[in-house]
């Protein structure tokens, strides 16, 4: 698999998604490789935190930028998933990664700054499938606020989704401090014991958009 995060807005939690989902499937014994073409280097910074603490798996990174298709195509032939960090801007590094990604996933927070972006997206992902007709493409919404009283504002930010026609996974992420607590000292969620709903957040996510794995 070779999967794709990234959108047109920043702050939505790309890197966080990105490094949790490759810990994640390292954990499901697949072979990996995370590669940062995010210009901010956020995923790079992670890997290096975690390459310093000796009780932590090591997870093969690279960085690319530009026109990432045939860097793709070569290291696809070496790991059996690639997880990409786009970072959260329309870049090049994205529209080629897009030409051969097997799975894109847009994270959008349930605000209107986030959502408005919808439009431009739902016409990268029409160019992308006119190439790449078999790419699986969902939105997931993150960052949620946890009071029930909020719920709403998901639910309108599903539908909003819908209506670009971008499927919205059923599954979203709580705002949770474990999640910028794992990302400071290279963690993932499923390494910090201090909040089991957020690593239950992240393998429902996983299992929705990429499936039971073998």
């Amino acid at each position: 698999m070779i999967i794709l995060i990234g959108g047109e807005k920043g702050g939505s939690g790309k890197s966080c998604l990105a490094q949790n989902l490759a810990v994640y499937l390292q954990q499901q014994e697949r072979d990996i490789l995370l590669l940062d073409a995010d210009p901010q280097g956020t995923t790079t910074d992670w890997v290096r935190e975690r390459e310093e603490n000796e009780d932590l798996s090591n997870i093969p990174s690279v960085q690319a930028s530009g026109n990432i298709r045939q860097v793709l195509l070569d290291l696809s032939k070496r790991y059996q998933d690639i997880v990409i960090d786009a970072g959260g801007q329309d870049s090049e590094a994205l529209r080629s990664a897009m030409t051969i990604a097997t799975h894109m996933l847009l994270p959008f927070r349930p605000k209107r700054r986030d959502l408005k972006t919808l439009v431009h997206v739902e016409e990268l992902i029409r160019l992308a499938k006119a190439v790449n007709p078999q790419l699986i493409t969902n939105a997931v919404i993150t960052q949620c606020p946890a009071l029930p009283s909020q719920a709403q504002r998901i639910w309108d930010a599903k539908e909003a989704c819908e209506s670009f026609y971008l499927k919205p996974l059923a599954q979203y992420t709580t705002n949770r401090n474990v999640y910028d607590d794992a990302d400071e000292n290279g963690l993932s969620v499923f390494e910090i014991s201090s909040d089991t709903k957020a690593k239950a957040e992240i393998e429902q996510i996983a299992i929705e958009f990429l499936g039971e794995l073998k």
